[in-house]
């Protein structure tokens, strides 16, 4: 079986490294190489795929999907929570607070903005994440 090219596949032994992105531990076997940093799976798929939080056909799409049943998941209802509660608060207290990494975040604010539910803002000298 082959491999995508991006997937590292250096022995059969069962040795684990760190990523280097976030420091996880991963399997030998588990590893893949992106611009010269061995990732795991999630930050793989990070770099591969990132956040846009700025994008008008995803704004629009999301717009006429935000009405339906289901549109919010359970981590963006948990967001909206903490932002009503607390009027706004930094990208990186809000990942303390749902216990998520920060690409998680940013992937779940994206969605969120492109609804026009939440929006980033200066506050203080600071960027705060905030409701609409």
């Amino acid at each position: 079986m082959r491999m995508a090219e991006n997937w590292i596949q250096e022995g059969k032994e069962d040795r684990n490294v760190n990523c280097d992105k976030c420091g996880a531990m991963i399997e030998e076997m588990e590893k893949a190489r992106f611009r010269g940093q061995i990732l795991c799976e999630d930050c793989h798929m990070d770099a591969l795929s990132p956040a846009r939080p700025c994008d008008p056909w995803a704004v629009y799409t999301a717009k006429s999907l935000s009405t339906q049943e289901g549109a919010v998941s359970g981590t963006q209802e948990k967001i909206l929570k903490i932002l009503e509660e607390t009027g706004g608060v930094e990208p990186n207290r809000l990942a303390e607070m749902l216990q998520i990494k920060m690409a998680e975040l940013e992937r779940e604010f994206a969605a969120l903005r492109h609804m026009e539910k939440a929006r980033g803002k200066m506050k203080d000298g600071k960027k705060i994440i905030c409701l609409w």
